[in-house]
């Protein structure tokens, strides 16, 4: 068996069973059984696939076919230009969530020493992104230690000035301590658990996906302590689940003003921003 050959079978295999982007799959999972890049297995189709390869490469395959994501199988995806390491504790991060750490990054620009919160940072994507961007020391929060075990490893790799501790949202924070609070919170309402693609509702952690039956109960819960842990004009920053916006901006109403959605390169609305009133 050959690499080309190899890489033909295994995209078929995958394609059989509808498996989505079947050749750039296999594609991934023959590279990490070798331990080479795309341009590798092109440039040496017609080298012996070795043994060990092989076995690596058929158990990932399968694997695959079990539902398991590709990005837990190799234990890396990609976020913000940066290599994160991933596994189950921890979900994967999404190129939507990028719009966040741009508003953030915004945000910061030009201005001076700001206390910075990442609540329910997962694998530490957002936190460590801003912080390497903008040059500032970030803090971070998970309830889950496997994930803050996650995001250190990432801190470490990537050499970021983040600090994590475990919390449940804002528990234990100081009052009125944080200038700007971002957070990818979890707002998938219980209820639409059926109809999520396998690979997120077998293996993602249901901890970081769902909030009760409305999808709005984390908000609801984080917003109630980010008014005792941000200063008076201090900015918050969330992203929005899908049609979460109009409950999260009736929760936002009663503290927060200068109240500002950012829509994605599709237009659905991605973020919300608010500034905490006096």
């Amino acid at each position: 068996m050959n690499v080309q050959s190899a890489l033909q079978q295994g995209t078929d295999i995958l394609d059989r069973a509808a498996v989505g982007a079947p050749r750039l799959t296999a594609e991934v999972l023959l590279c990490h059984a070798l331990h080479r890049d795309r341009t590798y297995i092109y440039a040496h189709g017609e080298d012996e696939l070795p043994e060990r390869a092989w076995i690596h490469y058929g158990r990932y395959l399968d694997e695959r076919l079990k539902g398991k994501p590709t990005q837990y199988i190799t234990h890396r995806q990609e976020f913000y230009g940066r290599e994160f390491m991933v596994n189950e504790h921890v979900l994967i991060p999404r190129p939507e969530t990028e719009h966040l750490v741009e508003t953030a990054l915004g945000h910061l620009k030009g201005k001076g020493e700001l206390t910075v919160l990442d609540v329910g940072t997962g694998s530490g994507a957002i936190a460590i992104s801003v912080a390497i961007e903008s040059g500032r020391p970030v803090l971070a929060s998970d309830i889950s230690s496997d994930a803050l075990r996650v995001a250190d490893r990432n801190r470490q790799s990537l050499g970021a000035p983040v600090s994590f501790f475990a919390a449940d949202l804002l528990e234990g924070v100081r009052p009125h301590c944080v200038d700007l609070l971002l957070s990818n919170p979890p707002y998938v309402p219980g209820g639409d658990a059926a109809n999520m693609q396998r690979e997120v509702r077998e293996w993602e952690p249901h901890v970081a996906l769902f909030a009760g039956d409305s999808g709005l109960e984390i908000y609801d819960r984080l917003l109630a302590g980010a008014e005792q842990a941000v200063k008076p004009g201090g900015r918050l920053m969330m992203e929005l689940g899908y049609q979460s916006l109009a409950g999260v901006r009736e929760l936002l109403a009663a503290r927060w003003t200068d109240i500002d959605v950012v829509s994605d390169l599709a237009g659905w609305p991605r973020v919300i921003t608010a500034t905490l009133a006096p």
